[in-house]
């Protein structure tokens, strides 16, 4: 949620800003901001609604500077708003703060110390500049030092901060609590950002920052300083990703381009993970603690939780291990009782993930082992949790997940091979990744070349109904739940996902003439149980639509999947629902890649 960028020594730092906010649009958000300082004593305030395109048309020629912060907004506290938009602005137009995440005790704060001040937004963050300036100016203290008091005083699950001083035109002043913040450094000047893909046209070294710092960034120098006041040394980290990689090329929208992509994530994770025999390559530690484990947790919000159910089914069948999938946000606050000996699996595609990162500080001090499974090599939950497996996706920019989700699956398949074998279980032993997946990277091509045929469903189905249901059991029921996020997250077509057995139980209900129901059939031992399910449905008016894997076809049926072993249809049967979803949103002229309300990379709580 909400972006940050900042440039200090660069004579283009507008179009770097600019540039840098553009690229972090996935995040979510309603306005954006600038503030840029020129050597000379100028200095530019830009703010406005909606997306970066009306920022810039804001931006004119006079607007320059060689230092500035930027931000888009995604509302807490206020209306969206110019007023509202990010930087704001202490009383004397001395400060310049903008701010991710959520101060609860601001209300507190503006009545112990703020009562004169008059205030122009209704936000937490002006709350902080205000009085990152009250203590400037009454307790004659520099930007740093009035800075660190401020932040002494504050309370809230997260937040990340970048300030600017007048009176310090050239120095950035940063500082995190769980919401990502990096600092890039480039060829004589050095950058701020929430995500490294906002600033890979200008560098690709950072240095992370971790929770309480407070880092002091010049042109030529960045001062990171512990809790304490202690200075701090850290060595970047490189990271290897073409800038390209980042732009949607001739697609229209990245979640076009990125579902097209899956094919490809398949078999970079085949090359990443598995030998030249087949034989998956992951590291012995980690191995050894989960076999160690009586009970596995995985862990994961929305989709990422989505593609845990289906990682339930895998660790159980492979390797006979009791395995348990939790929504972070509940757990996080409604622990379950835990077993003797406990193994975390954390799912998350942005490795930020705020509601996952709560679960695992939890995690950390009961001391007991975990890995992350996300898509960004460095992120918070990847450093903090005892092992990280990467899943080489490459950037996911579309608000809707789509590869992030298949790449999970993919890679919990080859961990439960690898778990399973070593627990010498017959179904693991037996069950050929390589190939495998191989056979899924064929499947995902031939149904993404039949997009026409989607498209045409789609406007039929979907395009003047206010209401759809998937249905499947086992397995099919947890794609049901990820296929109906997908449509109504980007179409808005409220879509629910059912066990396909619990209808009759009251769900029946909802069914009117020409209501869609689509029914995914890929388990042998409950294909007919949901065919049955679905002529219920058919009965009461319901227009259904089949996605059927091949062996199990019948005339009629709408989609047909490819054949492929039955713990990993998931990784076909989803691919039709994403491009229904795709192409509702596209016909009803909706934005697809940044759907209303929604956020990426979801960093409050």
């Amino acid at each position: 949620m909400c972006g940050i960028v900042g440039v200090t020594g660069n004579d283009n730092t507008v179009k770097i800003i600019l540039n840098g906010l553009q690229k972090l649009e996935y995040r979510g958000y309603d306005s954006a901001g600038i503030f840029v300082n020129s050597k000379n004593g100028q200095d530019y305030l830009v703010k406005e609604k909606g997306r970066i395109k009306d920022l810039r048309k804001e931006v004119g020629p006079e607007v320059h500077g060689t230092a500035g912060i930027g931000h888009t907004r995604w509302a807490t506290h206020g209306v969206v708003s110019v007023d509202n938009a990010h930087p704001q602005v202490s009383k004397d137009d001395r400060f310049y703060l903008v701010h991710n995440g959520v101060i609860e005790n601001f209300q507190d704060l503006k009545s112990d110390f703020l009562s004169d001040v008059p205030f122009t937004s209704q936000t937490d963050t002006e709350v902080v500049v205000q009085l990152i300036d009250k203590f400037a100016v009454e307790d004659h203290l520099d930007a740093h030092d009035a800075f660190v008091k401020a932040l002494g005083y504050l309370k809230g699950s997260s937040y990340g901060f970048l300030l600017m001083d007048r009176e310090e035109p050239e120095t950035l002043y940063v500082a995190k609590n769980k919401s990502p913040l990096l600092i890039g450094l480039a060829d004589g000047y050095n950058v701020v950002c929430s995500d490294s893909l906002a600033m890979l046209n200008e560098t690709h070294d950072f240095l992370e920052l971790m929770d309480g710092e407070v880092v002091t960034v010049k042109p030529d120098e960045v001062i990171i300083e512990n809790k304490d006041g202690e200075k701090v040394e850290r060595k970047p980290f490189h990271v290897d990703m073409n800038a390209d990689e980042t732009d949607k090329g001739t697609y229209p929208f990245y979640m076009l381009k990125e579902i097209d992509e899956q094919p490809n994530v398949m078999r970079k994770l085949a090359q990443e993970y598995l030998s030249d025999t087949g034989k998956p390559v992951i590291s012995d530690d980690l191995l050894n603690d989960m076999q160690e484990a009586d009970r596995l947790y995985i862990v994961g919000a929305g989709t990422s939780y989505h593609a845990g159910l289906v990682g339930k089914r895998l660790f159980e069948s492979m390797t006979q291990k009791p395995t348990e999938v939790h929504i972070s946000s509940e757990f996080a606050y409604e622990q379950p009782i835990l077993s003797e000996k406990p193994f975390f699996i954390f799912l998350s595609q942005s490795g930020e993930t705020a509601d996952s990162r709560e679960v695992l500080v939890n995690v950390n001090s009961g001391n007991y082992k975990s890995l992350t499974l996300t898509n960004v090599q460095n992120s918070t939950l990847s450093r903090e949790a005892t092992y990280t497996l990467l899943l080489h996706a490459g950037p996911e920019i579309a608000v809707a997940s789509t590869k992030a989700y298949t790449a999970q699956i993919a890679l919990e398949a080859i961990l439960a091979k690898a778990l399973g074998e070593r627990d010498n279980q017959i179904v693991a032993s037996n069950f050929d990744i390589r190939q495998q997946l191989g056979l899924v990277a064929t499947g995902m091509q031939a149904l993404v070349d039949e997009k026409n045929v989607i498209e045409n469903i789609a406007k039929d189905y979907f395009l003047n109904t206010p209401n759809a249901f998937y249905i499947g059991r086992g397995l099919d029921w947890t794609v049901s739940l990820e296929s109906a996020l997908k449509l109504k997250e980007i179409s808005y077509v409220q879509a629910e996902g059912f066990a396909s057995g619990e209808l009759k139980h009251g769900t029946i209900a909802l069914i009117e003439e020409g209501t869609p129901v689509i029914g995914i059939i890929t388990q042998k031992r409950t294909a007919g149980l949901t065919r049955s399910n679905l002529q219920e449905t058919m009965a009461r008016g319901a227009k259904t639509i089949t996605i059927v894997a091949s062996k199990l076809a019948k005339p009629g049926d709408t989609i047909i999947l490819p054949d492929i072993d039955e713990h990993l249809t998931p990784l076909l049967s989803v691919v039709p629902a994403q491009l229904l979803a795709y192409y509702t949103s596209l016909n009803k002229g909706l934005d697809v890649d940044k759907p209303r309300n929604l956020a990426k990379s979801v960093t409050v709580e």
